[in-house]
């Protein structure tokens, strides 16, 4: 049998939704399968890298990746994590959430004050994973 997919999307498949499948990755039941994806993949961040990296959350071997790379088939929570800009669209009969985090790519300033916006950015995440994956439907299927 196969495992249920929750999918991370975004624009650019960089920071926020990188940094939300593996945070996820850490807090989901095992039956539950975790991915990210973007409707324009770039690459990781070094940003993203280095705030999860803060937290014992390896990046190194993530990858941006295109929504067409995930098992659309498998996918049943789609949770899209844009906030000023436009968000892709997953097809199909899925549950859909919008959890928009400001972009810390956008972020300027020194590198202590960009690697700060990371920071809160993964922080809010990962306080909002706690709250999903707290809830009682999360712990078998990762729908609300």
């Amino acid at each position: 049998m196969t495992k249920p997919a929750l999918l991370f999307l975004c624009v650019a498949n960089s920071s926020r939704s990188q940094m939300a499948e593996a945070l996820a990755k850490t807090m989901a039941p095992p039956d539950l399968e975790i991915f990210s994806a973007g409707s324009a993949p770039t690459q990781v961040n070094p940003h993203a890298a280095a705030a999860m990296a803060e937290i014992g959350i390896d990046l190194s071997e993530h990858r941006s990746k295109p929504i067409d790379q995930v098992p659309a088939a498998r996918v049943q929570t789609v949770i899209t994590l844009c906030a000023e800009e436009v968000c892709p669209v997953f097809p199909g009969d899925v549950q859909r959430l919008h959890w928009p985090f400001d972009d810390p790519a956008a972020a300027t300033g020194s590198e202590a004050e960009v690697l700060a916006e990371f920071r809160r950015v993964r922080d809010e995440i990962r306080a909002r994973l706690r709250q999903y994956f707290a809830q009682p439907t999360q712990a078998t299927t990762g729908v609300e």
